[in-house]
């Protein structure tokens, strides 16, 4: 499984998905600043990388949440990646909005989920966690029980661990932050100041210029 992630990275790294630019920092929708930015939308262009993806995020599935009966993708980059497993393991599918429309029926959640549900939410990645937990939040409101969260990546910033613990839910992920570090630094796409710089933006990101 390691060389499979190993792989997944390299191809985020080439197709651009994963781009570092210390001197140039990225401004996250949670406004912070970083040198680092993922833009894992791209990913379903690439058949075999979203292949790939759907894959480790089943397996990993099949063994924290063993007892899933849907899958539901958070809207909008999760849900693709919730239809490439669900599919996988022969499950129902739900999305969820992340907040009700404002016509029509004013769903938050499309598809279908009672209060027998087993839910896990997959999306793209997690900074702070802010915006999925709203959509754990959906789910929990409808009745059904949430397992947990997955993610492709996840950056593993305090804020999130914080978040995550605070609303009692569980978290996993395909790939992590210190995961990426090691692979820049083992493959040398890095020099050592720029490694420095993506550990210091991690220790305290909001204060980081």
């Amino acid at each position: 499984m390691k060389n499979e992630r190993e792989m997944i990275l390299k191809e985020l790294i080439e197709i651009k998905a994963i781009q570092v630019k210390p001197a140039t920092p990225f401004t996250y929708a949670s406004g912070i600043h970083s040198p680092i930015y993922t833009d894992l939308r791209q990913t379903i262009s690439f058949v075999n990388l979203r292949t790939q993806i759907a894959n480790g995020l089943a397996d990993l599935i099949k063994k924290e949440y063993p007892t899933a009966t849907i899958i539901a993708g958070v809207a909008t980059a999760g849900i693709p990646h919730a239809a490439f497993v669900a599919n996988l393991l022969n499950l129902p599918m739900i999305y969820i909005r992340s907040k009700p429309k404002d016509h029509g029926a004013g769903n938050q959640i499309e598809g279908r989920v009672s209060k027998d549900d087993q839910v896990v939410l997959i999306d793209d990645l997690i900074s702070t966690g802010g915006s999925v937990l709203k959509t754990v939040d959906a789910v929990r409101d409808s009745g059904a029980q949430v397992l947990g969260v997955t993610s492709i990546f996840n950056y593993e910033l305090k804020d999130s661990e914080i978040n995550f613990a605070d609303r009692k839910v569980q978290l996993s992920q395909l790939l992590k932050y210190t995961e990426l570090l090691n692979y820049l630094v083992k493959k040398e796409i890095l020099n050592s100041n720029s490694i420095g710089i993506l550990k210091n933006w991690h220790q305290d990101p909001w204060n980081f210029k």
